[in-house]
């Protein structure tokens, strides 16, 4: 068979990805930052971490949902008030850097609430991506 070239691995076509501290530590920095604004009761300073755009997706109980204002929206019917917020503590499990300018994050979040209103807890994976004004998530799935 002249001209074949022996296929390639899979392995082989794949370039390595160098992890970036500042980039994991920016992406960390976000995520600190948004639980700070969240235990503050600002909803619009928590999604400052999130890409404004209507193509942001996040997974949630209620299913898929499209959008930045939109999942504004939601978190704002969900969380009426700083009572129903909490505090809320993120518990990273896994932080991996998938390329230069994307980084998965898993983990766990906590909310510490009145008694009245009762703790809740569930588990995250987030997608960030780069852009020109830093990280932002462009993929929520909470649950």
């Amino acid at each position: 068979m002249a001209g074949c070239q022996p296929a390639k691995s899979v392995a082989d076509s794949q370039q390595q990805t160098i992890v970036q501290p500042d980039a994991v530590a920016q992406v960390k920095q976000v995520l600190a930052d948004q639980a700070a604004c969240w235990s503050n009761g600002d909803l619009e300073c928590y999604m400052e971490g999130y890409w404004k755009s209507d193509s942001l997706l996040f997974v949630g109980k209620s299913g898929l949902t499209y959008g930045w204002q939109q999942t504004l929206d939601n978190y704002k019917r969900r969380y009426p008030d700083v009572a129903a917020m909490g505090k809320l503590n993120f518990d990273l499990k896994e932080v991996r850097q998938l390329s230069s300018d994307n980084i998965l994050v898993v983990g766990k979040w906590h909310l510490q609430r009145e008694p009245a209103k009762g703790n809740l807890e569930g588990h995250f994976s987030v997608i960030f991506q780069r852009f020109a004004d830093g990280w932002k998530i462009v993929a929520d799935h909470s649950s």
